[in-house]
C-alpha cells in the first residue's frame, strides 16, 4: 500500500495514534529537562531556587527556538527533497543547518556571558534570586551551542525516517537528568549549579547518541564539505522554519513580560516578588506538560490532514478534526480535574518550604488553568489550520492568545494587583476560544461535500490517465520557462513548441500531479494564487502545500523522462536543473506592459489589473523561493532572460534562435 492509499484510506484513529504518539512523547521528554530541574531544585533548595530557574527559562526557550527554527526548516527541506527524489543535495541542507545553528548558539552564549546580570535583571531577576540565577545560568549556557545543535539533529533524524532513534536519544538524556539532579543536589551538595550540570550532561549524552546516527543515515551521507554553509540552502531552511520560530518567540515574550509584572506587583503584595515568580514557574511547567499532549496530537495529525485536505476528502478531514478535538478534550480534561481537585499535591512537587508560596501557588494554579481545555483546543485548531494551508488564519490564531494574555495581564495587574496576572489567563481563554470557534465553523462550512472527490479506482487507472496527458516525444531539448504574469509567457511557450515540433505542457503539470498524488487539481492550482507577503513562509511550510509542491516536481520529472518538450511554470527550471539539454528561460516585461496585457486578456480595469499583476507575481516568486531557496528573478538561475515587450512572436523567435545555437 503506497502512502497515498495509506493516508487517504486507513482508519483515522489508527493513523492518528501512529503519527501523534511519537510527537507527544518527544515533546514531553523535551519538557522534562526543565521541569525535573524545577522539582528537585524546589525540594532541595526551595522556592528561591525555582524563581531563579524561572529567570533562566525564557533564555533557554530562545535557545530551543533557534534549534527548532533550523530543525523544522531542514526537516521540511529533507522531506520535500526525498519526495522529489533529490536526495543528492540533502547532505548540504543538513550540514548547513547544523553548522549555522551551532554558530548562532555560540553567538547567543557569548552575548549572555558578556552582559551577564544585565540580561538576568531584564528578564525579571531580583536581588534575592540573582545569585542563584547567575550560578544556574552560567552552567546552562556552557552547553547552549550543543543543545541548539542537538535540537536540530533530532529533527534531521526524524526526517530521515528514524523517529524512534530520535526519541531514544532524547529519552536517554532526560533519564540521565532525572537521576543526575538528586545526585548532584542531595549527595554531592552542589546546589543549584548541580541541577545545571545534570541538565547539560544529559544534553551532551543526547548529542553523542545523535552524532553516532550520522554514521549510518538512510538518505544522505555527510562530508566535510557539507558543513560549509550555502546561503541559498540556508534561506530555504529559514523560510520553512519561520512558523516554528514564531511560536517560540511568542512563548519567550509572554514569559518575560509576566516575569517583569510579577516582580513589580509581587513587591507590592504580601507575597513578595520571589514567591510570585516561583508560583508562576510552577503553574507554567504544569501547563506546559498538558500543552505538549495537545500539540503532539495536532502535530501528529498534520501530514494526515494535509494529504486528505489536498485530495478533497473532506469527510475524512472533518473526522480527523473531530478525533483530534475529542482526544485533546479527554486527555486535557483529566489533567484539569486533577489540578482542580489536588492542586496542593502538584504544587508541593516543586517544593514546600514556604507557606505563602504553597498558598499562593495553589490559588494561582486553580485560577490560571480553570479553562485549561479550551486553551489547549485553541492550539490544536491553530495547527489544524496550518495543516490545510490557511496561513491568513493559522498564524494570527497561533499567537492570538499570547498577545491577549499580555494585554490582559498588564491591565488586570494594574487594576487588582498581583492576582490579576493569573486571572488574565481564563479571560484570555474565553476570548481566544470564541474567536477560534467562529473561525473553525466558517472553515468547516467551506468544506463543500458536493465538490468532494468521489471514490474511484484511480490507482488502477492513473497510469492510463497520465499517459493520455504525456505526449509522445523523442530525446532532445527541454525548454523550462518561468514567466511574470502578463508577459504572455504561456503563448510564447506554445509558439516555441510549435516551431520546434515538440509537446507543450502547462496546466498538464498540475493535472498529472493531481492524478499521481491524489491531491485535487484545484488545490494545486491555487497555491500560486495565495498571496500574503507577511504570512507567505507560514503558508508554504504547511504540510498540504508541501505535498502539492512535491507532487508537481514529480510530475515535471515524469514529463521530462518522456523526452523533448516545452514546460511553463511551477519552478520547472529549478526542478530540472541537473538534467542535460535543459534550456532555462525567464520571461519578464515592464510593469505597464504587463498591466496592459492583463487588461487586454481579461478585460479588467487598470486598478484591478495592477493589483492582479502584483499579487500573481508575488505568489509565483514566493513559490519559486520555497522550492529552490533562490529569488525568482535571479539571473543565475536561468540561461536566457528575455523582455517580452518586444512581442510574443519575436520573443519566441529569439528563444528558438538561442536554442539552435547552444544546444547541439
Amino acid at each position: 500500500m503506497d502512502e497515498s492509499t495509506y493516508l487517504g484510506s486507513e482508519k483515522i484513529s489508527k493513523l492518528l495514534f501512529k503519527f501523534s504518539m511519537p510527537c507527544i512523547f518527544g515533546l514531553i521528554i523535551s519538557s522534562l529537562y526543565n521541569i525535573v530541574d524545577q522539582i528537585f531544585v524546589g525540594q532541595g533548595i526551595g522556592y528561591l531556587g525555582n524563581a531563579a530557574t524561572g529567570i533562566i527559562f525564557p533564555l533557554t526557550m530562545i535557545g530551543l527556538g533557534i534549534g527548532v527554527f533550523f530543525g523544522d526548516g531542514v526537516s521540511a527541506t529533507i522531506s520535500v527533497a526525498l519526495g522529489r527524489g533529490e536526495s543528492r543535495n540533502v547532505d548540504k541542507a543538513v550540514g548547513t543547518s547544523m553548522a549555522v545553528s551551532f554558530v548562532v548558539g555560540l553567538v547567543f552564549t557569548i552575548i549572555y556571558y558578556l552582559l551577564g546580570d544585565k540580561i538576568l535583571y531584564l528578564v525579571g531577576a531580583t536581588s534575592a534570586n540573582i545569585d542563584m540565577a547567575r550560578e544556574y545560568g552560567f552552567v546552562i549556557f556552557l552547553m547552549m551551542p550543543i543543545f541548539i545543535v542537538q535540537t536540530t539533529m533530532s529533527s534531521v533524524i526524524r526526517a530521515d525516517g528514524s523517529p524512534v532513534y530520535a526519541m531514544v536519544g532524547m529519552l536517554a538524556g532526560a533519564i540521565f537528568n532525572i537521576i543526575g539532579d538528586p545526585v548532584a543536589i542531595f549527595i554531592l551538595k552542589l546546589g543549584i549549579s548541580g541541577a545545571g550540570y545534570a541538565t547539560i550532561l544529559g544534553q551532551l549524552l543526547s548529542f553523542i547518541i545523535y552524532a553516532f546516527y550520522f554514521n549510518k543515515t538512510k538518505n544522505f551521507n555527510l562530508k566535510k564539505q557539507s558543513f560549509i554553509p550555502k546561503f541559498s540552502v540556508l534561506k530555504r531552511i529559514m523560510a520553512l522554519g519561520s512558523s516554528s520560530l514564531l511560536t517560540q518567540v511568542a512563548v519567550v515574550i509572554v514569559t518575560v513580560v509576566n516575569n517583569i509584572l510579577l516582580v513589580k506587583f509581587g513587591n507590592m503584595s504580601r507575597y513578595g516578588a520571589d514567591v510570585s515568580l516561583a508560583a508562576f514557574v510552577v503553574v507554567m511547567k504544569l501547563f506546559q506538560i498538558v500543552l505538549c499532549v495537545a500539540i503532539g496530537i495536532a502535530a501528529g495529525g498534520q501530514p494526515i490532514v494535509g494529504y486528505n485536505y489536498g485530495a478533497k476528502k473532506y469527510d475524512r478531514v472533518k473526522e480527523l478534526l473531530k478525533t483530534m478535538l475529542l482526544w485533546t478534550t479527554i486527555t486535557c480534561g483529566i489533567c484539569w480535574i486533577l489540578f482542580q481537585i489536588f492542586p496542593t499535591f502538584f504544587v508541593e512537587l516543586f517544593g514546600s518550604d514556604n507557606s505563602d508560596y504553597i498558598y499562593f501557588a495553589t490559588l494561582c494554579l486553580r485560577i490560571y488553568l480553570i479553562l485549561l481545555v479550551p486553551a489547549c483546543l485553541v492550539k490544536v485548531c491553530a495547527i489544524f489550520l496550518q495543516s490545510i494551508g490557511a496561513a491568513r488564519l493559522a498564524a494570527p490564531l497561533s499567537i492570538f492568545r499570547d498577545v491577549l494574555l499580555i494585554i490582559f495581564s498588564i491591565l488586570l495587574a494594574n487594576r487588582i494587583g498581583i492576582e490579576g496576572i493569573f486571572y488574565a489567563a481564563p479571560i484570555t481563554d474565553i476570548f481566544s476560544f470564541g474567536v477560534t470557534l467562529m473561525i473553525m465553523v466558517r472553515i468547516i462550512k467551506s468544506f463543500s461535500v458536493s465538490e468532494e472527490v468521489k471514490e474511484v479506482d484511480v490507482l488502477d487507472n492513473k497510469n492510463v490517465l497520465i499517459n493520455e496527458l504525456i505526449k509522445p516525444s523523442k530525446k532532445g531539448v527541454i525548454v523550462a520557462i518561468s514567466r511574470e504574469h502578463g508577459t504572455a509567457g504561456k503563448r510564447i511557450g506554445e509558439l516555441i513548441a510549435k516551431k520546434l515540433n515538440i509537446p507543450f505542457y502547462c496546466t498538464e503539470i498540475m493535472k498529472i500531479a493531481s492524478i499521481e498524488s491524489g491531491i485535487s487539481n484545484e488545490f494545486i492550482k491555487n497555491i500560486n494564487t495565495n498571496d500574503d507577503t507577511v504570512l507567505g513562509g507560514y503558508y508554504m511550510s504547511s504540510s498540504s502545500v508541501q505535498y502539492a509542491m512535491t507532487a508537481q516536481a514529480n510530475a515535471i520529472n515524469k514529463i521530462a523522462d518522456a523526452g523533448s518538450c516545452v514546460m511553463v511554470g511551477r519552478a520547472c527550471n529549478y526542478v530540472l536543473k541537473e538534467r542535460e539539454n535543459v534550456v532555462k528561460v525567464f520571461i519578464h516585461a515592464p510593469f505597464e506592459y504587463k498591466v496592459n496585457k492583463v487588461i487586454e486578456m481579461y478585460k479588467d480595469n487598470k486598478v484591478k489589473a495592477e493589483s492582479f499583476v502584483r499579487m500573481s507575481d508575488n505568489a509565483r516568486a514566493r513559490y519559486y523561493k520555497s522550492v529552490s531557496g533562490h529569488e525568482w528573478n535571479d539571473s543565475d538561475q536561468f540561461d536566457i532572460s528575455i523582455n517580452a515587450s518586444i512581442g510574443v512572436e519575436e520573443s519566441a523567435n529569439v528563444i528558438c534562435s538561442y536554442i539552435e545555437n547552444v544546444i547541439k
